[in-house]
């Protein structure tokens, strides 16, 4: 027997791995399952370099758990070891025994996965012991076991073994009791080996038993993964069936993708895969991470953040490379020049697919484009050289559901929606229903209107504003049709001031209290063809509000309250009733009042001409205490006629109705509002 201490540089290496070196303890069993396909792998380049001549035979390798042993055995038919290879590749961490084998057999390794040599020693996280039982494959080599209770202190030992290869037999410790469950040693399999290289047997095929009324062991190895999975075999043997199987194998619960992009290249890096492009409307952050990174079909991770750019993590599938980067526990992404290449690599593949699949089938690409569109627009926001390929294959949808290129819709809307300075202005919607009006009087008009109903439209719209030569995007409801697109110096109003201000004061004085709205009234001569009355949201102050649920930074935005614009078409017959009805009701009221306040306030325009031409200093309080008395005096006067005009609109239904139609236009007339313009209604008919 041998006795000796593992060759580390400290007594404290167990203690780092069991906590530091490997991100989850259930790593331990990809690390044992992954050496013992890498030992059969070297067993076959053996076979295939003819330096192993025997009977390869049944390689699968065996995963046994003995709940009352509280042992996990990992078994392989592989090369095995001697015991002068122990004493190198376990007893000296970090030595790895696949460098040396990789620089021997580097251009016939079948798929070597382990770089480091620590992989091994991730057994430890959960065993108070380890035993390895090994034989190598070399004529006359004799069995060995070598055990460790998890100091650097170890035996070895002859040992009976008939076969070659090794046996790697754990001692679960108590505070892991949860890995010597079937089901989840079932789980871990299925997670990180369902596509190894070569077969992983856990357990017996089971069939029901009609004579014991349950699931019975059958004698057929329960091979839990798939050898060659889809991304290893070549694109010009599959069929879209085959690619939509696999799909649902990685995802059982998701809809059929739209379609996929099947990766290989060899050089400058080597890299397999297959990408799918799912059907996502919105819930950008509930589709990430379905991406699940391989090394030489072995799992690694689902965050893939660093080697793919962020849209894409939008994508699903599987990326197989031996060249990405991984630190030592194969856990992370290291950052890497390399990485940055297979990154730029992949966005080209899919830039170019996309671009493909719009030249060869436009209108299968249309009938995809609500699912597209999110992924295109996070794409074209997050990386300009995306934006510069998608420009060509992006597309804008108009109300009418007809689907246009960027160029195709600039050349259907440059001669009519150019404003008076030859600003090109792209006009849009954001719900067909809601804003069907709106969308109307623009068609009217003879204008265009897209429908921009997605989760990313708006910051799109932003990015497309910097990207188009002189354009602007505005939504059909943000103002009067005539002031959408200004094609000429606004008409004058045909009421005087004090009219306009009247019939302002009417309307706002009978504006329901909305939370967290504010309305402006203004009046405007619009044509008697035109709305007697219509509310409109500033383009940029809205906009501002929804992309500060986008940004950081813009919170301030979000907690405005929305400003609407109230404006009242002086020309329509209704609204010039309501003024004429007012000056008939008021006028009388309104005579002295008004006399009084023109005296007042042409008294404190003569008291504030004469006070500007002293110093503050200069000023005696007699000179302050008139001013002030005086500016009450005009306070006073403008509350009186403020409170005339309010009492004749608290009782004129037309003004009520006028308001009502326009709040109910823009969804904004609910429970007892809505109530009171329904009997209001019937009431004005009858």
């Amino acid at each position: 027997m041998q006795k000796g201490n593992i060759g580390v540089t400290t007594e404290n290496i167990f203690p780092v791995i069991k906590k530091f070196l490997y991100s989850d303890h259930e790593i331990f069993l990809r690390e044992m399952v992954s050496n013992a396909v890498d030992a059969t792998q070297k067993l076959k380049t053996l076979a295939q370099q003819g330096e192993f001549k025997g009977e390869e035979g049944d390689l699968t390798v065996h995963v046994s758990l003995d709940k009352d042993k509280g042992t996990i055995t990992i078994s392989d038919r592989g090369i095995g070891m001697t015991e002068e290879e122990i004493d190198k590749y376990i007893n000296q961490i970090a030595f790895s025994g696949v460098n040396d084998f990789l620089e021997k057999y580097k251009d016939n390794a079948n798929n070597i996965i382990g770089h480091f040599g620590l992989g091994f020693y991730s057994s430890f996280m959960v065993s108070k012991k380890v035993e390895i039982i090994t034989k190598s494959y070399k004529d006359g080599a004799k069995a060995v076991k070598w055990s460790c209770d998890g100091s650097p202190a170890y035996e070895i030992d002859e040992a009976e073994k008939e076969d070659r290869g090794s046996d790697i037999i754990l001692y679960i410790d108590d505070d892991c009791k949860e890995f010597l469950e079937k089901e989840k040693i079932q789980q871990l399999l299925n997670k990180y080996c369902k596509f190894m290289a070569v077969p992983v047997a856990f357990g017996k095929k089971q069939e029901w038993s009609s004579e014991k009324k349950e699931m019975v062991d059958t004698d057929k190895d329960n091979v839990i993964n798939d050898v060659e999975p889809l991304w290893t075999k070549a694109p010009s043997t599959l069929k879209d069936e085959d690619y939509k199987s696999f799909y649902r194998t990685l995802y059982p619960m998701h809809d059929e993708p739209m379609f996929w992009i099947h990766l290989n290249v060899d050089y400058p890096f080597n890299l397999t895969g297959i990408l799918y492009f799912p059907r996502i409307k919105s819930n950008i952050d509930l589709q990430r991470n379905k991406i699940q990174l391989y090394c030489n079909q072995v799992f690694v991770t689902d965050q893939v953040e660093g080697i793919v750019p962020e849209f894409l993590t939008l994508l699903h599938g599987v990326i197989d490379s031996p060249d990405i980067p991984l630190n030592v526990s194969r856990s992370y992404l290291q950052s890497d020049r390399e990485v940055k290449k297979i990154s730029t690599y992949i966005t080209k593949k899919v830039a170019d697919r996309l671009q493909a699949i719009f030249k060869e089938d436009r209108k299968g690409y249309e009938e995809k484009w609500d699912d597209l569109k999110l992924f295109i627009n996070y794409g074209m926001l997050s990386e300009e050289s995306f934006y510069d390929k998608a420009k060509d294959f992006a597309l804008l949808k108009d109300t009418e559901d007809k689907y246009f290129t960027f160029d195709e819709y600039k050349t259907l809307i440059e001669s009519a929606q150019k404003d008076k300075d030859g600003n090109l202005i792209y006009l849009y919607a954001t719900d067909k229903d809601e804003q069907y009006s709106y969308i109307q009087a623009a068609k009217d008009k003879g204008y265009s209107v897209l429908l921009l109903d997605g989760q990313l439209d708006v910051p799109a719209i932003q990015m497309l504003e910097q990207k188009f030569e002189k354009s602007r995007f505005t939504r059909v409801d943000s103002d009067i049709i005539d002031r959408l697109i200004v094609k000429d110096d606004a008409p004058k109003s045909n009421l005087s001031e004090d009219e306009s201000a009247n019939l302002s004061q009417v309307f706002r004085s009978q504006m329901p209290k909305i939370e967290k709205t504010e309305f402006v009234v203004e009046v405007q001569s619009l044509g008697d063809q035109q709305r007697p009355v219509v509310i409109t949201q500033n383009e940029w102050m809205r906009r501002m509000k929804e992309m500060s649920r986008f940004q950081q930074g813009m919170n301030f935005y979000a907690q405005m309250p929305d400003s609407l614009n109230l404006v009242l078409n002086s020309d329509h017959p209704l609204v010039k009733r309501v003024l004429d009805d007012c000056k008939q009701n008021t006028e009388e009221a309104l005579k002295p009042i008004e006399a009084e306040l023109k005296g007042q306030e042409a008294r404190l325009a003569a008291i504030r001409q004469q006070q500007d031409k002293k110093k503050p200093e200069e000023l005696t309080q007699d000179d302050k205490d008139m001013k002030a008395e005086t500016e009450k005096a005009v306070e006073e006067q403008k509350q009186k006629k403020q409170d005339v005009l309010n009492n004749f609109a608290a009782k004129n239904d037309i003004v009520h109705q006028l308001i009502d139609l326009a709040l109910l236009q823009n969804g904004m007339l609910k429970g007892e509002a809505l109530d009171k313009f329904l009997k209001r209604s019937v009431d004005l008919i009858k």
